[in-house]
C-alpha cells in the first residue's frame, strides 16, 4: 500500500480557503480515499498468502467479525504512522489555516462595497409593517469570511464524526485502546509536528 495522494497539503492561500467548492473537494477527496475505505484500507494490512490457502475456508460463510484473521500490529503502526495520521494532520492544518483565514480582515473581499451600500440604503428606509409586513424583510449579504467561518466550522464537526467512526474501525482491527485525539497527539510528538 501506498501513501494516499490526499494526504498532500493544498497550496495553502486565501483564494484556495475562498474558493469553497475547491476547499470542500479537497476535504472530500481525502476522506473518501482514507476514512470512507477503512474496511477496505485496513484488509490490505493482511497477508494471507504467507499461510497458503485453505479450502475448507470456503466452506462456511463468516460473517462474525471475531473470525477476521488478526492484523499484524507493525503494519497497523506503518498504516497509522505513514497514511492514516498523516492524512488527518493534513486536513487539520488546512482547516486551521481557512479558520485563520475567515477570522482575519478581507481586504480584497469583491462584495464588501455591495455590503456596505445594501446597508445603507436599509438604514434609509422606511418600514410600515402594517401596510406591508414583507417590506421589513431585509437580508443581509454574508461576508465571505463569515461564509468561510462557517463552512470551516461544519467541516470540523464532520472531521470528528469521520475520525471517531475510522477510529473505531482501526482500534477494532488493530487493538489499542486510546482515543482518537490521545493517538493523534502522539503520533505528533513523535514526529515533532
Amino acid at each position: 500500500m501506498t501513501e494516499a495522494s490526499s494526504t498532500e497539503a493544498p497550496a495553502l492561500t486565501p483564494q484556495f480557503c475562498f474558493n469553497e467548492r475547491l476547499l470542500r473537494d479537497f476535504l472530500s477527496l481525502s476522506r473518501s480515499t482514507i476514512d470512507d475505505s477503512i474496511t477496505q484500507n485496513l484488509n490490505a494490512l493482511i497477508t494471507p498468502a504467507r499461510e497458503g490457502f485453505d479450502p475448507s475456508s470456503t466452506a462456511v460463510r463468516q460473517i462474525d467479525s471475531k473470525t477476521r484473521k488478526a492484523i499484524d500490529p507493525r503494519n497497523c503502526q506503518g498504516f497509522k504512522d505513514n497514511v492514516l495520521f498523516p492524512s488527518w494532520q493534513t486536513r487539520s492544518d488546512v482547516l486551521t489555516y481557512c479558520a485563520g483565514v475567515a477570522t482575519s480582515p478581507d481586504p480584497d473581499d469583491p462584495d464588501l462595497i455591495l455590503r456596505e451600500t445594501e446597508s445603507a440604503r436599509d438604514r434609509e428606509r422606511v418600514v410600515n409593517e402594517r401596510l406591508d409586513p414583507y417590506s421589513a424583510r431585509f437580508f443581509p449579504r454574508e461576508a465571505r469570511t463569515e461564509s468561510l467561518a462557517n463552512l470551516v466550522r461544519n467541516q470540523r464537526t464532520v472531521e470528528d464524526i469521520i475520525r471517531t467512526r475510522t477510529w473505531g474501525m482501526v482500534t477494532e482491527r488493530c487493538g489499542g485502546s486510546t482515543s482518537w485525539e490521545d493517538a493523534l497527539n502522539n503520533w505528533r510528538h513523535s514526529n515533532q509536528r
